[in-house]
């Protein structure tokens, strides 16, 4: 089978089409045909050892996100047939709950191959159906930055109606974040570099947007904004995705008793933070690192009620991993960087 990994040194260099045997479903297992699969920012890391020692030792196949259709079902296997089309979750031991170390050791494109090959041989329980009037691009690009958006939304973000919002760019996380936002009745304010993005922004739901351009020190106008629509100091629930250059911001922004969900390091990963906006005005500050299958499979319910469809930005032949990493990195992407797996 073809497979795209990082050959025999870690570098963008070295990565390459490669031939592996086909793995076979054993007992216990099921096979994917591989039929899309989608990048995330983590996948720009990944060939530099950006995880460090915890990583695969190469050759490691990338990508965590993708979606397949059984072809094989291994002895003992119940509840999965041969023609389902499912989604592997990035955390493969990670059913549900709270996160721990356990549950974050093996993670795919990194502690373990990706998804970046025409099979994939998983647990069934470390996969899970996808809503079937999605497109295979739309459905590989939901157990990353869907479930991200999700948790810190909804299983650890408790978003409710009438809620303010604040989402930051047009990534993958920031849009599901958006629309998810927008599906549990909250308001929702959007940050943006271009014109183009802002109104694209505001087709999705966004009820303001404001270009961080124009508005470096954005913090507290969109507390202003948060403020005149609820009568509350701020903005309820800040997604913030740019870390070291944009929480300070986000603290300026955020209400008392308001939440932060700290995803991304987009703008760097040290901050000179004024502890003082976090502990004195009772902001939660909290992390949030994907999440597990029970949150795949809420957050897909709620999509199939709503007939919801994740934002795809362009879809990639599965010899052009390069360019496609390279179109994400620049920033001018609108939604998921998709690839077709052959």
């Amino acid at each position: 089978m073809k497979v795209f990994q990082v050959q025999h040194q870690w570098s963008h260099d070295h990565l390459a089409v490669a031939d592996r045997p086909e793995p076979l479903a054993g007992p216990g297992q099921v096979r994917l045909a591989m039929r899309a699969t989608a990048l995330n920012y983590r996948d720009l890391l990944v060939p530099d050892k950006g995880y460090g020692s915890r990583m695969q030792a190469l050759p490691l196949v990338m990508l965590s996100d993708g979606v397949g259709v059984v072809d094989q079902v291994g002895t003992g296997v119940v509840g999965v047939t041969p023609g389902d089309r499912l989604c592997p979750m990035l955390f493969q031991g990670w059913q549900g709950g709270a996160p721990d170390a356990h549950k974050l050791s093996r993670g795919l494109g990194c502690e373990t191959d990706g998804t970046m090959a025409q099979y994939l041989v998983t647990d069934p329980l470390s996969a899970a159906p996808v809503p079937a009037y999605l497109s295979d691009e739309e459905a590989a690009s939901l157990p990353t930055a869907g479930v991200t958006a999700w948790r810190a939304l909804v299983t650890d973000g408790n978003v409710r109606p009438g809620d303010v919002v604040l989402v930051q760019g047009t990534g993958g996380v920031a849009l599901f974040a958006l629309q998810f936002a927008k599906l549990l009745g909250a308001h929702v304010i959007a940050l943006t570099s271009t014109a183009a993005k802002a109104q694209r922004l505001r087709e999705l739901g966004a009820d303001e947007v404001l270009n961080y351009r124009d508005t470096p020190e954005w913090g507290r106008p969109v507390k202003a904004l948060a403020t005149a629509w609820t009568g509350r100091d701020g903005v309820d629930h800040v997604v913030e995705l740019g870390g070291g250059d944009t929480l300070p911001q986000s603290l300026r922004a955020v209400r008392a008793g308001g939440t932060v969900s700290l995803i991304g390091v987009l703008g760097g990963n040290r901050v000179d933070l004024p502890l003082g906006l976090v502990v004195t005005r009772a902001v939660r500050l909290q992390g949030v690192t994907v999440g597990g299958r029970d949150d795949f499979m809420a957050m897909c319910i709620a999509m199939s009620k709503a007939k919801m469809r994740p934002v795809v930005d362009s879809v990639w032949p599965f010899e052009q991993l390069r360019e496609a990493m390279a179109h994400l990195k620049n920033g001018a992407h609108v939604g998921k960087v998709c690839l077709r797996v052959a």
